[in-house]
């Protein structure tokens, strides 16, 4: 819901770091691995009981996620790099909740398999509706620099990552949180469904 409001906020400085990493010969996959580095290395400090910690490395990782779709559109973009962006970006959002799930069972683990079932859910309902979309000949004038169909909805990007910053703050709420999000997963998935059924109807 809020992607394209963030998007347009940051793209200055997101254009401007890319653009001196180009100069410096760095490339977008590069960009990527690290910082697909840096989000599991919030993860593993979220389950060693360092949430706090992990937000650092969480924001990171969110900010190199935006510059490396920038860095490539400077040179030429390859779908391989796109495959390995979207991808990594679905271990990262899977790996926070496990890594909570993690540092405390007992009190986490339920709620943490609901979030990553919501997430498998809407993960699901986004990438269907872009194959569909891409035998279509289909794209998204939301988002144009997108190399697929981004399908906005009530959870995107931005929404999800203030959870997790949220969950970082106060991991003591973190099964209210999860279970929040979860139902907030749960409707965008519905208006996702809802979506390609009268498109691709």
């Amino acid at each position: 819901m809020l992607d394209r409001l963030a998007l347009t906020l940051v793209k200055p400085a997101v254009d401007a770091a890319a653009l001196l990493l180009s100069k410096r010969g760095i490339t977008a996959d590069q960009v990527t691995l690290a910082g697909f580095a840096l989000g599991m290395l919030a993860a593993v400090l979220v389950a060693s009981g360092h949430s706090l910690l992990a937000i650092i490395p969480l924001l990171v990782n969110r900010v190199l996620d935006g510059v490396d779709g920038a860095l490539a559109r400077l040179s030429t973009t390859s779908e391989r790099g796109a495959f390995l962006d979207i991808s990594l970006d679905f271990v990262f959002y899977a790996a926070i909740p496990l890594a909570f799930g993690v540092a405390d069972p007992t009190a986490n683990a339920l709620a943490a398999a609901a979030l990553l079932a919501a997430f498998v859910v809407t993960g699901t309902s986004f990438l269907a509706f872009a194959v569909m979309a891409e035998k279509r000949g289909l794209r998204s004038t939301d988002y144009p620099s997108k190399a697929f169909y981004y399908l906005g909805g009530l959870t995107e990007g931005t929404e999800t990552i203030a959870c997790f910053l949220a969950m970082c703050l106060w991991p003591q709420h973190f099964v209210v949180l999860a279970y929040f999000y979860a139902m907030l997963c749960a409707l965008t998935a519905a208006t996702r469904l809802h979506a390609g059924w009268k498109i691709f109807g």
